[in-house]
């Protein structure tokens, strides 16, 4: 638990904002010293798929918006078109957040990886955010372009903040060798090796050893990552069943009589100690710094999966050395709940929030951003 505010904080005002956001900072935290020693900061805002609750996800506007606000970093979705670019993208269709129906009708099901470059930035990326939040609608959404890796390192690098590149590699299997594509556009790009700091008072995360965090749910990938660039740090994410962590039942959500996912997840426990132990030394054992944990929400909501963040978790990952970036939590409440059980960081939509919550809330207005930059 975290007893009281770090003395190594700084300044009276700075340790003020963050008891009353409900943030405190242990002096013994053993997180903090793990991150220090990865050279990864601590705590993290990771911009999950950049800042996706004020703009289309892994679009311009929201990774921008995430620079500019002052996450750590940019958090995607790496996959590979047809023609063997990495794009960003989450979904391994093109549904959900593209109008592929209108310009592929025959194709709406299709794997992304079936798809060339420029057959994909045919696509409108951005009018599906205005359809399902036209309380946060721009109409400058609308059009928005799905990004290559190399557009979203052009963001990464294009302000004064210098966030670092979270990186997941999405179903790895229907992609052989994009581990190796992916190291050797990383050094194409010299994020793996020393990046120029920022200037004084702006974020700085690219200049770190941890400039770029490697992600993924699956083990074959993380031994893959690991060959490709042993030196990187990496992170396995965790999930219960699936091929991922063993659940104490085997019950599926359409059985289960649960009313919502949510309420489902919240009932699922892992099946052991041991069995969770397990994970953790394979993690470690296979080049991992750290997990990516679900986590259970207060108030439920999609985003709400099984708690893998309970105390007894959190010490067993840093009693391995393992730092702790549980996904993808939005709210205060949950900020302060989880953050008081000994996380590293958070995976969030809300880098604005989890910012404030931090103690460092950006000076400017994320519409005043927004406009800035053309939206």
């Amino acid at each position: 638990m975290l007893k009281g505010i770090s003395r190594t904080l700084g300044t009276a005002a700075l340790a003020g904002v963050m008891l009353s956001s409900g943030f405190a900072m242990a002096a013994n935290e053993p997180g903090k010293a793990l991150a220090a020693k990865i050279g990864v900061p601590w705590p993290a805002v990771i911009a999950h798929r950049g800042a996706s609750f004020n703009a289309p996800e892994e679009t311009i506007p929201s990774y921008t918006l995430a620079r500019e606000l002052g996450a750590d970093y940019l958090e995607m979705d790496i996959q590979r078109t047809k023609d063997g670019v990495l794009i960003a993208l989450h979904d391994d269709t093109l549904e959900r957040t593209t109008n592929i129906a209108e310009v592929y009708p025959n194709r709406v099901k299709d794997p992304l990886s079936t798809f060339t470059l420029e057959e994909i930035k045919r696509l409108d990326a951005g009018s599906w955010f205005n359809k399902a939040h036209p309380d946060r609608a721009r109409a400058s959404y609308a059009g928005l372009k799905i990004l290559t890796l190399d557009e979203v390192i052009d963001i990464a690098e294009g302000g004064k903040n210098k966030p670092g590149l979270y990186i997941e590699t999405k179903v790895p299997a229907q992609f052989p060798g994009i581990e190796e594509d992916l190291k050797k556009k990383l050094e194409q790009r010299g994020w793996l090796s020393q990046r120029p700091a920022a200037e004084k008072g702006h974020v700085n995360v690219a200049h770190m050893p941890g400039r770029v965090i490697l992600q993924t749910f699956e083990k074959p990938s993380l031994e893959l990552l690991q060959k490709a660039m042993p030196n990187t740090p990496k992170i396995l994410l965790l999930w219960l069943g699936d091929g991922s962590i063993q659940a104490a039942s085997d019950k599926t959500f359409k059985d289960s009589g649960a009313k919502d996912k949510a309420s489902f997840y919240a009932t699922q426990q892992v099946k052991s100690k041991e069995e969770f132990a397990a994970w953790m030394d394979w993690a470690k054992a296979h080049g991992a710094i750290g997990t990516g944990p679900a986590s259970a929400l207060k108030n439920g909501g999609d985003q709400s999966y099984m708690d893998l963040v309970q105390p007894w978790m959190n010490k067993m990952a840093h009693d391995r050395g393992l730092i702790i970036h549980p996904y993808t939590v939005d709210d205060a409440v949950d900020f302060k709940a989880i953050s008081q059980r000994g996380v590293d960081g958070f995976f969030t939509n809300r880098a604005s929030e989890l910012l404030k919550f931090y103690g460092r809330p950006s000076k400017e207005s994320m519409d005043s951003i927004l406009k800035r930059i053309g939206y």
